[in-house]
């Protein structure tokens, strides 16, 4: 309690005082007049090294997320030296850590918790790129902020989340973290992420159930050179404003709190270092006022980049380039004193920074009370909530994808008698579930598909008989023999298998993205058997699924779904919910096309559709240009017709709208949610333009036997780009319009914007 009074009576003493520290490059994140003078007030009584101090993260090491850097935090803790710890988990935890920053530094200043909070804290949702795949805004954001709930009750302020790099290589780990190819759909999708955890205003942040997020990794991370995690990226500004920008510009927008620098270099400056990013686009371009944090060690890493001979000289780079705090590698705490020393680095940079860091620990209350998110009967009453719980599956249900489905393998209807040969490594497997970022999801306690199916049939003619069959990884087929007697012995097959979860996330990049170990040749000796075989997947990226979309009856992608993941899948299997979801990434024929999307353009010699064997055109000898599943498909148990889509007008006006309609009727036998998607063409422009861009989709729930129509409205600021001069907008000309169920299975219409 003493503690708590002498902060206050801190901040109340120096509160009618001048400040005499510049100003300049700072703009409040919340505008908020009162705020911005306790900032400069507390910032007027520290020292330099109370200052570097704040814009130091370490981590506590209660969760490993990166290399190990042996550090000794406490002897930092204890002078007020340190601004941030992440990796720092429970409120018992965390308030010891606190209670050791406040009992012997000079100033009291508390100290700012994070933790990568991905998809979920102990109530694990969908990754993200599965969630993406229901096209479901309120959901996503509905996810986001149960997370921050729990999180929160747990102690944490602040999560590294969301990401929105655009992903478009399988290859990469990675994508299971995003939304997937396209920048329209990952704006709203960032939109929505941002304001689940932190609410609609930046006041929201002040209550106890939200949590800052943070906007990473900007930028274009996830164009990483032959989907290599931490490679070069090398992409011109005309497509990092069309393509990678506009989701960071979204989250911006709709408050976020910090951005994450990247691991890559961008034409040779490795983002950590980039003032191009950080302070020309980020800083005073886009006017954001929160604060800029490292990844992992990223400064130290500027030495093996190659620009930067020691750490000395890479803290000067980062902190002139606008990267306000350093994440766990210690470079600013050890060289940022000298650099200003040195007039290097000027002090002004440094109360820029920290006045940015401030603040946010002002808005979160935490000069109030370092403690109010620490409450031990609030983090037990909160943390699996049956409520969390049931939205969690929710979500599973809504991001499975059905690929396949010939004979209508799915639904497998309670009704039925039948004796079904569960098979695979996936079908017992808890703790893959969970996918990777997990946050403090026990995986162990995860359900998976088989105790979801065994729930779901109890008290059913449905008989399940089980075998592993092979590893998850490992190549072998000792399992075989057991697999095919039990197989022989079932009316038809699901097969459940994957990856391992440790098999995608950070790190985890794969060259050959086909079903690991003897999976494949497992299912090629129980397509023998004759039987019926449906394959659910449980997996972080699109994989090459050629040989199994030519084979097996029906196809389920269900993804790393959480928590609740057996169950999900099994409301989905059994027709408790009609699968909704359609693919946000193109899934490739075989890993040569990497990387794949359909918003891709034209070259001087297309290959006409018409005549896919054309000579001398852009295409390969051995496999379509097509992916196997384009972005925006995905099949439903029921079926749906579209009508010829009509527009209100052929012309469209500067100041006008256009109107595009389309009906679509439920001619199945389900009930069911089809995603109508809208795109745009601009056919000749200035520079080059996408064969099509997604401009908007509507996700409709229609009975079966009855028909809905969907309207969609075109303006001109929705055909804007970065015209020949790098300025955003329009040019008169004609466009096409495509509506449809995917990227591919559309139908055309044509306008021309005028002058």
């Amino acid at each position: 309690m003493k503690r708590k009074i002498l902060i206050s009576v801190l901040i109340l003493s120096i509160a009618g005082s001048g400040c005499t520290t510049s100003k300049s490059e700072w703009h409040s994140y919340s505008g908020d007049k009162t705020i911005e003078h306790k900032v400069d007030s507390v910032l007027s009584l520290m020292t330099l090294e109370e200052k570097i101090g704040q814009m130091t993260q370490f981590s506590s090491h209660g969760d490993i997320t990166g290399p190990i850097v042996n550090e000794d935090i406490e002897p930092y803790l204890k002078k007020g030296l340190i601004g941030s710890i992440f990796n720092a988990v429970t409120v018992e935890g965390i308030r010891k850590l606190q209670e050791q920053a406040l009992a012997e530094s000079r100033l009291k200043i508390p100290v700012l918790f994070g933790y990568d909070v991905v998809h979920g804290f102990k109530t694990i949702f969908p990754i993200p790129l599965a969630e993406s795949c229901s096209w479901d805004l309120y959901q996503i954001k509905k996810s986001a902020a149960i997370a921050a709930e729990e999180a929160s009750a747990a102690g944490i302020a602040w999560t590294f989340a969301p990401m929105i790099d655009i992903v478009r290589d399988a290859r990469w780990g990675r994508v299971m973290e995003g939304a997937g190819e396209d920048t329209y759909l990952g704006a709203l999708i960032a939109e929505a992420k941002v304001k689940g955890f932190q609410g609609n205003h930046w006041k929201d942040l002040y209550n106890t159930n939200t949590i800052l997020a943070c906007a990473k990794h900007f930028c274009a991370y996830g164009a990483a050179e032959s989907g290599r995690d931490y490679n070069t990226v090398d992409v011109s500004d005309r497509t990092l404003r069309e393509v990678y920008f506009p989701p960071f510009k979204a989250a911006k927008d709709a408050g976020v709190a910090t951005f994450m620098t990247a691991f890559n270099e961008i034409s040779g400056i490795p983002c950590t270092a980039s003032k191009y990013l950080f302070r020309d686009v980020l800083k005073d371009e886009w006017q954001f006022n929160g604060f800029v944090v490292t990844d992992y060690t990223a400064i130290n890493e500027l030495v093996p980049h190659g620009v930067a001979q020691d750490e000395e000289q890479a803290a000067e780079l980062a902190v002139n380039a606008g990267v306000d705090m350093d994440m766990t590698g210690g470079v600013y705490l050890h060289n940022l004193k000298t650099l200003v020393e040195e007039g290097k680095v000027s002090e002004n940079t440094i109360d820029n920074a920290v006045r940015r860091i401030l603040e946010m620990k002002f808005i979160l209350g935490l000069f109030d009370d370092p403690y109010r998110y620490l409450d031990e009967k609030r983090e037990k009453e909160t943390i699996l909530k049956p409520e969390f719980l049931q939205a969690a599956r929710e979500i599973g249900n809504r991001s499975i994808v059905l690929l396949k489905n010939n004979n209508q393998f799915f639904p497998i209807t309670k009704d039925r008698q039948l004796t079904v040969a569960l098979i695979g490594p996936m079908v017992k497997n808890r703790t893959s579930m969970n996918g990777e970022w997990s946050a403090r999801g026990n995986k162990n306690e995860s359900a998976s598909l088989f105790d979801g199916l065994t729930e779901k049939y109890k008290n059913t003619n449905i008989k399940f008989l089980y075998a592993e069959g092979c590893d998850l990884k490992e190549p072998g087929t000792e399992g075989f023999a057991e697999a095919i007697n039990i197989a022989r012995k079932a009316d038809i097959i699901i097969a459940a298998m994957g990856e391992d979860y440790n098999w995608s996330g950070e790190a985890a990049s794969r060259s050959n993205i086909k079903l690991p170990g003897s999976q494949q040749k497992l299912l090629k000796e129980l397509k023998k058997t004759g039987k019926p075989i449906g394959l659910v997947l449980m997996n972080g990226r699109p994989l090459d699924l050629s040989w199994e979309d030519k084979n097996i009856d029906a196809i389920m992608e269900a993804w790393y779904l959480g928590t609740m993941a057996g169950h999900s899948i099994a409301d989905v299997i059994v027709g408790d919910y009609n699968p909704s979801a359609k693919l946000t990434m193109s899934f490739p024929r075989n890993a040569g096309q990497l990387p794949i999307y359909y918003n891709r353009k034209n070259t001087g010699r297309p290959l006409p559709e018409d005549n896919p064997k054309m000579d001398y055109r852009s295409s390969y000898l051995d496999v379509e240009n097509s992916p196997l599943y384009p972005f925006g498909y995905g099949l439903s148990y029921t079926t749906f017709q579209y009508s010829k889509p009509s527009i209100s007008s052929g012309i469209l006006t500067k100041n006008g709208e256009l109107k595009v309609s389309v009906t679509i009727t439920n001619t199945g036998n389900y009930d069911g949610e089809e995603i109508v998607q809208l795109y745009i063409q601009d056919v000749t422009a200035s520079v080059t333009r996408p064969i099509k861009e997604l401009k908007g989709f509507q996700k409709l729930n229609i009975k079966k036997g009855e028909s809905v129509t969907a309207d969609f409205i075109i303006r001109e600021k929705d055909l804007g780009f970065l015209r020949l001069d790098n300025t955003w907008g329009t040019e008169p000309g004609e466009y096409k319009v495509f509506v449809g169920n995917d990227s591919e299975n559309v139908q055309e219409l044509k306008f021309s914007l005028v002058e």
